[in-house]
Order: C-alpha cells, then structure tokens, then sequence
C-alpha cells in the first residue's frame, strides 16, 4: 500500500490540455520603441487612440456647437441682420374668420405695421422684441399657391375652428403639406371667447384630441385678446427652426414687389424686376433662377435697394416719410432721379462664368454612322452566303428570291397527310355552321309570326337623366375593366388571328431568367436619349457639389439682404400672375439642375383616392420647388438590374414613377396631382425622389396563354397559344412555364393550326394553363412641360371633422 501511494499519476489520453497563454507586451514599451512614429492603418482611428476623459470633452465641444448654430440661426431670423420671419396665415376651415385673427396681431402699440394688400397680410415691426415679421394669408381653395408659399415659409400657422377644427378641405390642404414637408408650425384657434361658457370647455377636450392625430407634439395657442397674441408671437420668435432638405442648400425668395420691362422685339417678353429678401444661401447672380410653375431664367444684374422694413425707428418714419413724398412726386422727374442715386448695382453677370441655359443636348444626325465597306468585307459576305445556300428542286422559271421560300419536301413527309385532315375538318365545320344557320332563320320566321309590333314612347326622364352623365364615364369604364383584367391576369394577352404572332411580337424577347439574364442597357436607345445628359457617377457628383457649397464661399448677395432681381427674357404671363394675387416664388439652381436627364421617384398611392390611373397619363408632378407636367411610367421597385414595367399606378404597393425632366439632387419630395376635365387637381400619389438614372431599365412583360389539348404523362399537345406552323417555329426557344409551378419546352408543332407539342418537368394537370413570357424595354415619353395652369379653387364642402369618432378612440 505505502508503495503504491508513493508512486507518481500519469495523465491519460484524453487529458485537456489548453493553449499556452502568450502574454501581451506593456503599451508603454511598444510606444517607446515606436518613437513616435504611428501606422498608416491607425491614422483612420483616432478617435480610438483618445482616452476617456478627451472623448467625454470632445462630445461636450461638439453638442456645444450645435447648440450655438441654433441659437444663432434664431437669433438671426427676423432680426435686423435677416430677413423678415415669413409666417404664412393658412386657414383650416370656412367658418374661420382670418382678417379677426390678423387685427389681434397688430394690436401691439409698440409696434409698426405695414399693410400689404396684394399678398393680403402686413409686416410687423417690433423694436421691444427686436424681431420683425411678415404675415401672409393663404387661401386653401388655391392648392398650388398654398404649396409655394410653404416652399418658402419660416413658419405656417394654421388656424382652427373652435367646433370643428378643420373641414375636409383643409383635412385635404392638411395631406399635401405634410407630404411635401412642413417646416415650423404653430396652430392657433380663434373665437373660442365666443362660445358660450359651458360649451368652451368641451371644445377645447374635442380640439385637444382631434390635434393629437395629426400633431402628436403640438400646443394649441388660443387667439382671443391681446396677451393672447404677443404670447403667441413669443412662441414663433423662439421655436426651434425644422429644416427642409431641398430648400436648405439653395437660395430662394418670395417677392415683395416686381416689375415688368418689356425688351425691344416684343412686349411679350422682357425684363421682370423682382425685389425680396434672400433666405437659404448667398444669391450669386451668375447662377440660374428657377420661377416656380413658369421655368428656369438668367440675371443681369442685382441691386440692392434701401432696406423697406428696418427696424431702425428713426429709419422706418424716414422711409414711411420718403414713401408719401414719392407718392405725391411719382410722375415728376425729380423723384425718378431721387430713386436711381438710392439704388446700388451689387453684381452684374459676367458672360464668361454666367451658366448657360441649354437644357438638352443638339444631336448629331451622322454620329454613329457606319462606312461604306471595304471590298475585303464584301467578298467575305459573298462567300458566307455561298456557304449558307442549300439545292432545293424548284420549277422552271422560279426566281431566286422565290426559291428561298421553298422548303425541301424531304423534311416533314407527314404533312400532307395532316393538310387532308384539316380540309376535311373543315367541310365539316362549314356544313355544320350551314345546317345551324337554316335552322335559326326558321326560328326566327316563326317569331315573326307570333309577335306583333307596337310603338311604345319614351321615358323623358331617361332622357334628362342620359344628359347629367358624365362624357368621361365610358373611358373611365374601359379603364376600370382593363385594370380588373389586369389584376386578374397579369400581363396576358390574346394572340391576334388575323396577324402572324413573330410580327406582331417582334420587337419581344425571351429570357431564360428576368432576374439573371444579361441585358444591355446602351441597346436599342431612343433618339431622345441623344438630348439628355447622363452622370457617370450620379452620387459622386452629388457629393461634390454638396461639399462645395458648404466650404466655399459664394460671392452676391448675403441671406438678409433686401435686393432686386433682374432676371431676363421672362414672359408677361409670370407678371400676369403676381398682379392675380399669386405668390412669385424664385430659387437658383445648383450646378447641372437645368439639364434634362431620366428622373425616377418612389411613390406610393393616396388612401383617399381611388381613381384608375394608367401608364403614360399625363400628372402633374411637385418635386421639391418644381412643378412641371409629364407622362411617367411605372415600374416594380426592387432592387434587380432589370425591373417589370406596371400598366396602371398600383394602390398596394409602392411603385417607381420614370420621367424626363431636369435634373435635381435628391433629396426631394414628389407630390402627383391629376387634372380632372372641370380643371381640379386631385392627389394621386406622394414619395421622393430616388435617382437621376437613364440606366435603370424598364421591362414590358406580355404573357401568351394556351390549353392543354392532350396530356400523356410529362408530355403534352398545347393549342390557342399560336395559329400557324411558323409561330411555333419561331417561339420554340423560349421556355414555357405553367401557373401551377411546371416548366417546360416546345418540341415540334403539330399540323397548320398553330399546335403543338410540348414537354414538361413533371406531370400536367388538365386544368393548368401554358405560359410563355415575351419582353421588351421601354421608355418614357418626351411630354415635359414647366408650365402648368393654376388649378380651380377647390370648393369647400360641408363636411366637418368627426369629433365624436375621434373622442372614442
């Protein structure tokens, strides 16, 4: 026992054994030996190479400038440094009373109002608060104009009613807003004093919870006496500005006055002289102007007139002073003079660096143009042809050209045997056909017989009610059915009889698998692809215009400045429309956005519109600060090299809309309006916009269907997919497939008729259908228009908000 206790253990076999631990070397030695010297692969990690406390300084350092570029960015607005805080006044329902509300805001005595009668609101100078504002009222019925102002608004202030809130017109005004993109709001209501006390508590709870829908995060603002409204005015100087993307890296303004000089050839078009103030970016009068629903334009030059609303008191009475004195004076010559020594030329455009306003490129008709070939490549076709001849026995007399149609008679022997058969089909169908025939004139001579004929008037009613239809209603049905069917049976069309199918399908193709089958895109382009411009990298160019606008600095006029426009060869309808009471509304342009390209958004359909709207319809479309009209198509959006063409605007699902139209950098919202034949706008669809891409293929599919006539096993004999021999011929590479999961080949037809045999990777069912899918690229239509007619009002109905629906939930 003492033995065998003294005697040593031996691990076994299956002993675990770990690895053997390395050690890491101190960090302070491998710096020492480094001397300082740092690897090119850790100069990306610095922010890895900083310790705690660093990390912690440099998040402090970084929230702190982003709290001061707020600060300074409110600071700034409606200062005497900024333009004016633009607050434009969008009532929400009839009963609203707008001018009520307006009076309540000027009751500050303090402060200086001036009246604006056109654009039917007033600038607010305010020297206790140090802040000024321009108040502008839109009117809901006009869509567009409720849109452009926004474009350009500081801040919307949406009034309510104090029943109702708002009505289905302003529900429908409410929609577009947020899908464009609203900036900063606030929503006010007015005549709640109004309503008698007991009734003043319940309005409020119902507005409470009917804003809690659509402004989850927004206080309502009574507007009923005088602290009332300097409360709420404190509330717009001091909100924190929402940014919208499109509008951030450009400079805009809306006009406070404008001018039309008609040029020299032509009192249609000339010289509109436009004056506001800056907002955005610095205005750099090389650049392009955009004209929102009119297009884009050049300037001359810029001036920088006397600042109209300073919130210098002295100042402003100067200026009110100099203002009735130029009145009085307007149509002396003294006072003309007096304005042209107070207005200063800021820039004038330099011809050398001012951009151009091509917008397509001039194609060259011979480029591309093969030439005539050498006589090395003429004997070579010739011999090719030697080898391709085949000897078929013909008739005397049979020309070449003749001959080619002939097939040898060795090739199929079973044929006549089948043209037999089919004749004698025939006769019998044809004296079948003519037996039925004889046998309904009887019938119908025996009706004749027995019946009697009576005139019967007319219903005066039927009359008066055919009238009332709309003439639209037939079209509207056509394309409702079409849309069914297509729902139904997507992509499927019926082979035409009285056309070969290898004609009428020719420009088609099949693939072996849409989504791995190659497919150039440079094949087959359109003429009109020879007047657009393409990036070679769209984002890198992105980018790098983006990057520049941010570092360097532009020459013109700063963001504040009160300037004047001259913006050249305008048409008179642009200052028809301002006279209306429209907002004119102007944006440059970045570097390329005048330049027509393919511009492809993803759009998804309005719930609160039903409307059948097909492919190639002409909509008008609101991208960003544009507006223009086209006729887009639509397409699946996925993220495939080839995407399936869709025939009418789908309401499940979202859709890529394609059109041509100017380049613009996303991002940018879309919204798609359709005209209705009493001129109304309707809202179609709302997205972004997702690329500028001439690339992005566009794949028409069409189905052809057939019956299994006669099965045996994996084999089958398919009809009424084709009605000649040839067909079958021509489509006998394309591969078939079955709506029950079958794949399979054609054969060999069979007969004249168009049948033909067809072999499958499984067992058919009777009742399964034959498939064989055709494809073809498409493209957009040239339909671009930047002029779109402003719409009819919308009239408001009747409908009111559903307070007691949204009180139960």
């Amino acid at each position: 026992m003492a033995a065998g206790a003294e005697a040593a253990h031996r691990a076994g076999a299956l002993k675990q054994q770990n690895k053997p631990h390395k050690g890491r070397k101190p960090r302070g030695r491998a710096q020492r030996r480094a001397g300082g010297r740092v690897p090119a692969k850790t100069l990306s990690r610095r922010r890895r190479d900083l310790t705690k406390p660093d990390r912690r300084h440099q998040a402090l350092q970084l929230r702190r400038q982003r709290k001061e570029a707020v600060l300074a960015e409110k600071r700034n607005l409606g200062s005497k440094d900024g333009p004016p805080h633009l607050v434009v006044v969008v009532p929400l329902h009839a009963g609203v009373a707008t001018h009520d509300a307006l009076r309540l805001l000027q009751s500050d005595e303090s402060a200086l109002v001036r009246k604006d009668e056109r654009a039917e609101g007033f600038v607010l100078l305010c020297p206790r608060f140090k802040q000024r504002w321009r108040f502008v009222t839109a009117h809901v019925g006009n869509l567009h104009a409720v849109l452009d102002l926004a474009k350009v608004a500081d801040t919307l202030l949406f009034v309510l009613d104090p029943l109702d809130g708002w009505d289905s017109t302003g529900d429908y005004c409410l929609s577009c807003l947020f899908a464009q993109g609203l900036p900063s709001y606030a929503l006010a209501v007015h005549g709640v004093a109004d309503l008698p006390q007991k009734k003043q508590t319940d309005a409020k709870k119902k507005l409470g919870k009917a804003i809690e829908k659509r402004f989850p995060e927004a206080k309502l603002f009574p507007l009923n006496t005088e602290p009332e409204s300097l409360l709420l005015l404190r509330h717009l100087a001091a909100q924190k500005q929402r940014h919208l993307t499109f509008r951030d890296r450009r400079a805009y303004l809306l006009a406070q006055e404008a001018e039309f000089v008609p040029s020299h050839d032509s009192d249609l078009v000339g010289t509109l002289k436009v004056s506001g103030f800056v907002r955005g970016r610095t205005l750099n009068v090389n650049s392009l102007v955009h004209i929102v629903g009119h297009g884009d334009f050049q300037m001359t030059q810029v001036d920088a007139p006397p600042d109209p609303f300073s919130l210098n008191p002295r100042m402003a009475k100067d200026q009110q002073r100099k203002g009735q004195d130029m009145e009085i004076q307007d149509d002396s010559v003294n006072g003309v003079v007096e304005m042209e020594e107070v207005i200063k030329v800021l820039m004038k455009a330099d011809p050398r660096r001012q951009e151009s306003l091509q917008s397509e490129v001039i194609p060259d008709p011979m480029e591309g143009e093969q030439t005539w070939p050498t006589e090395e490549e003429l004997k070579e076709a010739e011999e090719s042809l030697k080898e391709r001849r085949k000897v078929v026995k013909v008739p005397k007399g049979t020309s070449s050209y003749q001959a080619a149609w002939i097939v040898d008679d060795g090739e199929d022997g079973s044929e006549e045997e089948e043209e037999k058969n089919n004749m004698e089909d025939e006769d019998l169908m044809e004296e079948a056909s003519q037996a039925g025939e004889s046998s309904e004139e009887e019938e119908e001579q025996l009706v004749e017989e027995e019946c009697e004929t009576m005139a019967v008037a007319e219903s005066t009613q039927d009359d008066l009610y055919d009238e009332k239809l709309d003439e639209d209603e037939e079209q509207m049905l056509e394309k409702y059915t079409q849309e069914r069917l297509d729902q139904m049976f997507p992509d499927e069309v019926d082979t035409p009889r009285n056309l070969p199918a290898r004609v009428r399908f020719q420009k088609y193709r099949g693939l072996k698998s849409f989504r791995t089958s190659p497919w150039d895109p440079k094949e087959n382009l359109p003429r009109d692809y020879a007047r657009i411009f393409q990036f070679q990298d769209f984002s890198r160019t992105r980018k790098h215009v983006f990057r520049q606008i941010e570092k360097e600095e532009t020459e013109g006029a700063a963001v504040g400045w009160y300037v004047t426009l001259h913006v050249c060869s305008v048409p008179i309808s642009v200052m028809e429309s301002f006279r209306q009471g429209l907002p004119l509304v102007l944006f440059s342009l970045l570097p390329h956005e005048q330049k027509m390209s393919v511009l492809n958004f993803v759009v998804r359909r309005n719930l609160g519109n039903n409307e059948t709207v097909k492919a190639k319809e002409e909509l008008i479309f609101h991208c960003g600060f544009r507006r223009f009209r086209a006729s887009p198509l639509y397409s699946q959006h996925s993220s495939a090299d080839k995407h399936k063409l869709e025939r009418f605007l789908r309401p499940d699902a979202a859709l890529v809309v394609t059109v041509y139209a100017p380049i613009t950098f996303p991002p940018a919202s879309v919204l798609l309006f359709k005209q209705r034949s009493n001129g109304m706008h309707d809202l179609i669809a709302t997205g972004f916009l997702l690329s500028v891409d001439p690339d992005r293929i566009l794949i028409k599919r069409l189905v052809l269907s057939g019956h299994p006539f006669k099965i045996f096993s994996k084999t089958a004999v398919v009809r009424y997919m084709f009605f000649n021999r040839e067909d079958v011929l021509w489509f006998k590479p394309v591969e078939l497939r079955t709506k029950w999961g079958r794949r399979g080949h054609i054969t060999e037809p069979l007969g004249t008729h168009g049948h033909m045999k067809c072999h499958f990777d499984g067992q058919l069912k009777s009742q399964d259908t034959v498939l064989l899918n055709l494809y073809k690229r498409v493209f957009p239509k040239w339909t671009y228009d930047p002029y779109v007619p402003e719409p009819v009002p919308w009239v408001r109905s009747e409908q009111q908000l559903p307070m007691q629906e949204v009180e139960m939930e």
